[in-house]
C-alpha cells in the first residue's frame, strides 16, 4: 500500500480569514457596534485526516464481475482488511494435466466453473482485520507455527467442497497423506483466529465427493497470510 500524504490545505481558506480579521477591530469581541456577529466558518477537514476515522457510510460498491463472480462474504469498509491463512500450491505439469481431464467434464453439470489463476490448501476462511491489527496477527501466526518442520503430503481424491455462506463452490482435491499435519496447523491457526475474536475454520464444507485415481504429490514449505494486497510469509523448519 501506498503511505497516506501528509495533510495539505488550500490556500483559501487562509485568505478568507485574513479578510475576515482585517473587519474585526480588538476589542469589539468580533463585532462592530450595531452589526450582528459574523457567522463562523469552519474550515473543511483535509481527506488524510477523514480516512484516519472511516465510517460504515463509506462503503464502496461492490462488482462481483471484477473479481471471478465472487460474491462478498461481508460489507467492504475501508480500514477492513479480508485475510486468510493457506498453503502456497505452485502447479505443476502433473497437476495441469489433471485439470484438464476435470475441467471440462464438470463444466458439463456446471457451466458456470472457472479455473483458479493460483492454487492452495486453505488454514483458515476469510475474516476481517482492522489495519492496525494485521502486523500483532501475523506476529502471532510466525510464533504459533515457528516449531513446525516441513512435510510431503498426497492429495489423491476429488471432492466438491462449498463455503460457508453457500456463494461458492470448489471443486477440490481431498489431502489423505498429511492429513494430520494440517489439521495440527489448522489447530494453531485457530487458536490464533480466537485470540483475536475471529472466526475460526469451517467445521464441515464438504457437500459431495467421488472418488478418483488421480494423485497428487507435494511438499508443504510455508505459510502464508493474506491479508487486503499484502501477502506475509512463513517459512517451515
Amino acid at each position: 500500500m501506498s503511505a497516506a500524504p501528509l495533510v495539505g490545505y488550500s490556500s483559501s481558506g487562509s485568505e478568507d480569514e485574513a479578510e475576515a480579521g482585517a473587519r474585526v477591530r480588538p476589542g469589539t469581541g468580533g463585532c462592530s457596534r450595531g452589526q450582528s456577529p459574523l457567522p463562523s466558518q469552519k474550515l473543511p477537514v483535509p481527506d488524510s485526516v477523514l480516512d484516519m476515522f472511516p465510517g460504515a457510510e463509506e462503503r464502496l460498491a461492490d462488482d462481483s464481475a471484477k473479481h471471478g463472480g465472487r460474491v462478498r462474504t461481508f460489507p467492504h469498509e475501508r480500514g477492513n482488511w479480508a485475510t486468510h491463512v493457506y498453503v502456497p500450491y505452485e502447479a505443476r505439469e502433473e497437476f495441469l494435466d489433471l485439470l484438464d481431464v476435470l475441467l471440462p467434464h464438470a463444466q458439463t453439470h456446471v457451466p458456470r466453473l472457472v479455473r483458479m489463476e493460483a492454487f492452495h490448501l486453505s488454514l483458515s476462511q476469510s475474516v476481517v482485520l482492522r489495519h492496525h491489527w494485521i502486523l500483532p496477527f501475523v506476529q502471532a501466526l510466525k510464533d504459533r507455527v515457528a516449531s513446525f518442520q516441513r512435510f510431503c503430503f498426497t492429495a489423491d481424491r476429488v471432492k466438491i467442497y462449498t463455503n460457508q455462506e453457500k456463494t461458492r463452490t470448489f471443486v477440490g482435491l481431498e489431502v489423505t497423506s498429511g492429513h494430520t499435519q494440517f489439521l495440527d496447523l489448522v489447530s494453531e491457526v485457530d487458536r490464533v483466529m480466537e485470540e483475536f475474536d475471529l472466526t475460526t475454520f469451517y467445521q464441515e464444507i464438504v457437500g459431495e465427493f467421488e472418488d478418483s485415481e488421480m494423485l497428487l504429490r507435494a511438499h508443504a514449505e510455508q505459510i502464508r497470510c493474506k491479508s487486503g494486497n499484502k501477502f506475509f510469509s512463513m517459512p517451515l523448519k
